[in-house]
């Protein structure tokens, strides 16, 4: 039989006077300095003195909290803590709610969301093609799945169907669904392996042949190696940011909206880098450029206005037109090249000028072949070693300056 009473419990609780009254077997009844009543139990556990809340009064009342400490004895005399057993019992609530949540939200929302979480810098054409093409073959199939649901079969019955016969829209779509699954893994939506990864595990259930002919097929027209020192010096001629932006596109083997969506903050001079964050590459992960002297002079040139934008435009991008290079080349009468084609210049160059590495080279182009066990065991981008390599490839398009 316990020392307190409901009247005495009320009672103390209307004095608001500081200090705890002991109902026996570690239950008090707690007043704080600034008048709430509380429950408390009070234990030891390998010779040391803990307490252990049990709720506000009188939101619990006297055989409310009576019961908790019971229930808190009986955790102790199995020889647990009943504070980690508590905190045990409430992450183990958390956890289920999460999963509750998780199965709430189906993939096809997951989809939506990270179009619009890193859309912005897509093409209107670029970000209606995303989502078409997961409307088309992924959401039929997985779309009302929640992310944790998703396997490698549900993957497999996506892409299967199309892999022979739009094997690069196939490769676009499992890829759109490695992100996605990506993205909800960071918010906890999933666990585990990505089943839409592509090495060490797709590879192993659909044609790898199959990959490499579709990549073969994409063909961008691209400049001889030998004539682009020619075209370098017509564009330093044309002092407009047009042909400043087609300059660095070719000195850095960047993407066109890498350049064209360039910022000012993205760009050290000092260490000679331009720093593109994850949500601007391909492939979702931070990556530095380095930057040549010749490319540092010609941005250092440009007069700076309002914009954040190294190349400012007119439209609703707030940057220079998508075929503004485009425009530039064929009004030199480049009509049989496009912008991406100077990438495969670098690569046609690097093959039969130097003697880099190919890994080397592709990692100059944000193009890393390297398996995940490479990358976990080498995590460096090899920054310095690129840095060499573009130094002459600068040295050789601006060789008839």
């Amino acid at each position: 039989m316990g020392k307190l009473t409901s009247k005495t419990v009320e009672s103390l609780a209307k004095t608001s006077t500081p200090g705890k009254t002991n109902d026996g077997d570690g239950l008090y009844f707690q007043i704080s300095k600034g008048g709430a009543a509380s429950w408390i139990f009070r234990y030891k556990l390998d010779g040391r003195s803990r307490e252990m809340g049990l709720g506000p009064f009188p939101t619990v009342t006297l055989s409310a909290a009576r019961q908790f400490a019971a229930d808190q004895r009986k955790v102790l005399n199995t020889g647990a803590d009943p504070l980690a057993a508590r905190d045990a019992q409430r992450e183990a609530k958390r956890e289920a709610e999460r999963e509750a949540t998780a199965r709430r939200i189906t993939f096809e929302d997951l989809a939506i969301q990270h179009q619009h979480a890193h859309g912005a810098g897509w093409s209107d054409k670029w970000r209606k093609g995303w989502l078409r093409k997961l409307e088309l073959y992924a959401f039929p199939i997985i779309g009302k799945l929640s992310a944790d649901a998703i396997q490698t079969d549900h993957v497999v019955n996506v892409l299967r169907p199309i892999w022979a016969t739009k094997t690069r829209t196939a490769d676009e779509v499992r890829g759109q669904i490695e992100q996605v699954l990506d993205a909800a893994k960071s918010r906890r939506l999933r666990e585990g392996d990505n089943p839409a990864r592509w090495r060490g595990h797709l590879d192993n259930l659909l044609s790898k042949a199959e990959k490499k002919k579709a990549r073969q097929r994409q063909h961008f027209p691209a400049m001889h190696w030998q004539d682009l020192p020619a075209l370098m010096v017509k564009l330093a001629a044309i002092p407009k940011r047009d042909a400043i932006a087609a300059r660095l596109l070719i000195l850095t083997g960047a993407r066109s909206h890498m350049v064209r969506f360039a910022q000012w903050s993205e760009f050290d001079f000092d260490k000679e880098t331009w720093t593109l964050p994850g949500e601007r590459m391909k492939m979702k992960k931070q990556f530095s450029v380095p930057l040549p002297a010749e490319a540092i002079e010609m941005l250092k040139g440009i007069a700076r206005g309002d914009s954040s934008y190294v190349f400012p435009g007119q439209g609703k991008s707030g940057v220079i037109h998508a075929n503004a290079v485009r425009t530039l080349l064929h009004k030199l009468g480049h009509t049989d090249i496009t912008r991406h084609g100077f990438r495969s210049t670098f690569r046609d160059w690097a093959n039969d000028c130097t003697q880099y590495p190919r890994d080397l080279c592709e990692l100059a182009l944000a193009h890393d072949e390297r398996d995940q066990t490479e990358a976990a065991y080498s995590r460096s981008d090899f920054l310095e070693k690129r840095r060499t390599l573009m130094a002459e490839w600068a040295r050789f398009c601006l060789a008839a300056n």
